[in-house]
C-alpha cells in the first residue's frame, strides 16, 4: 500500500501522454497543474484545436497552463508556487530548463517512446519501424536539459511485427508507458530506492522530426522491404505517397509479395479478377490492400481498381 500519494506537475501535450496522466490520477496522486503547449489552429477550417491532453486535464477538472516557453521568471515564480514534490514529462514538445528541473524534490520523469539511447527526439517510434527494428518498446528516465539524455530508470521491449504501423504502436506503448511510469511514482511515493543507469552515448541515434517531403516515393530507388517500411511508419501521417493520374496516391496499408515480379518499378499489375493490386519496386513487388486517391476516400484495392478502370503497365509518378 502507498505510504504517500505525490503532488505532481504534468507536462504533456498529444495523445501519446493521454494514459500516463490518467494513470497518475488513477493512482490517486494530487495533479496540480497540467503543463501542454499552446492551441493551434488545425484542419482545413483552421480552427483552433484543443491538445489531447489539454481536453483530458479538463475532463479531470486539473487547472491547465499553456506558455509559449518555460524559460521567463513569471512561469518559473508560478511553478515555484505550487510546492509540487515531482515533475512527470510525456511528449510535451518544449524544452525544460535547468531552473524549473531544480524545483522538484523528488526529482522530474520523462516517458519516451523508444529504448533509449536509440531514437532520441521528436519521432521515435515513425524512426524505429521505417529503421526496420526488430523490437520497439518504452523507457522512463530522469528529465535532462539535453533532449533525452537522462539517466534510465524502467525500460519495456516488444516484438515489432513486420505489419505493426506507428498509429497503432503509438497507442499500445502509450499504454506500456503509462503503466511503468505508475509504478516509477508509486515507488518513489513508497520511499523506494530508484535505480538510475546512464546512456551509452556511443549506441545513440536520433529521431528526427517528420516532414511530408519524406513521404514521396522515388520509385528508381525503392525495395519492397524499405517500402513497406515506410508505409508502416508513415501511417497515419503523412502517409506514403506518388502522382496516379496527376492525382496524389497515397499507399496506407500494403505488405511484400514474393510470388510476383514487376518488370519496373512504380508499374502497376493487376490480377485477373481485379481484387489485387501489385506494384513494382527495384527488387519485385508489393501487394497493396488500403489505398487513397487525392479527395477521395480510403479504399480496400479492389474498390480501387473498379472505381478507376486501372490498367496494367500504368506507371506511378
Amino acid at each position: 500500500m502507498m505510504n504517500k500519494k505525490l503532488k505532481i506537475i504534468f507536462a504533456g501535450t498529444p495523445e501519446f501522454a493521454v494514459p500516463t496522466l490518467s494513470a497518475l490520477y488513477k493512482e490517486g496522486h494530487q495533479i496540480l497543474l497540467v503543463l501542454t503547449q499552446p492551441d493551434r489552429k488545425a484542419g482545413r477550417g483552421m480552427n483552433i484545436k484543443l491538445s489531447p491532453i489539454k481536453q483530458k486535464a479538463k475532463n479531470l477538472n486539473i487547472p491547465v497552463f499553456q506558455p509559449d516557453k518555460l524559460s521567463n521568471d513569471a512561469v518559473y515564480k508560478k511553478l515555484l508556487d505550487l510546492n509540487a514534490d515531482i515533475l512527470v514529462v510525456a511528449a510535451y514538445g518544449l524544452i525544460i530548463p535547468s531552473k524549473i528541473l531544480g524545483i522538484f524534490i523528488k526529482g522530474s520523469y520523462n516517458v519516451h517512446a523508444s529504448l533509449l539511447p536509440a531514437w532520441r527526439g521528436a519521432a521515435p517510434i515513425h524512426r524505429a519501424i521505417e529503421a526496420g527494428d526488430s523490437k520497439i518498446g518504452v523507457t522512463i528516465m530522469s528529465v535532462a536539459v539535453e533532449l533525452d539524455t537522462g539517466d534510465m530508470i524502467r525500460k519495456k521491449s516488444i516484438n515489432l511485427g513486420e505489419n505493426e504501423n506507428t498509429g497503432e504502436m503509438t497507442r499500445y506503448l502509450a499504454k506500456l508507458g503509462a503503466e511503468l511510469m505508475a509504478k516509477v511514482i508509486n515507488d518513489i511515493g513508497d520511499n523506494k530506492a530508484i535505480k538510475l543507469t546512464k546512456q551509452n552515448e556511443i549506441e545513440a541515434t536520433y529521431a528526427n522530426k517528420i516532414k511530408k517531403s519524406e513521404a514521396k516515393v522515388i520509385w528508381k530507388d525503392i525495395t519492397s522491404k524499405q517500402l513497406i517500411q515506410r508505409v508502416n511508419a508513415f501511417n497515419p501521417f503523412p502517409g506514403v505517397s506518388c502522382i496516379f493520374r496527376d492525382k496524389v496516391l497515397k499507399i496506407w496499408k500494403a505488405n511484400k509479395e514474393n510470388n510476383i515480379k514487376i518488370k519496373k518499378s512504380g508499374s502497376i499489375f493487376v490480377n485477373r479478377e481485379k481484387s489485387n493490386l501489385f506494384i513494382g519496386t527495384l527488387d519485385g513487388a508489393i501487394k497493396v490492400t488500403e489505398i487513397q486517391l487525392e479527395g477521395k476516400r480510403k479504399m480496400t484495392a479492389k474498390e480501387f481498381i473498379i472505381a478507376n478502370e486501372i490498367n496494367n503497365d500504368e506507371l506511378l509518378l
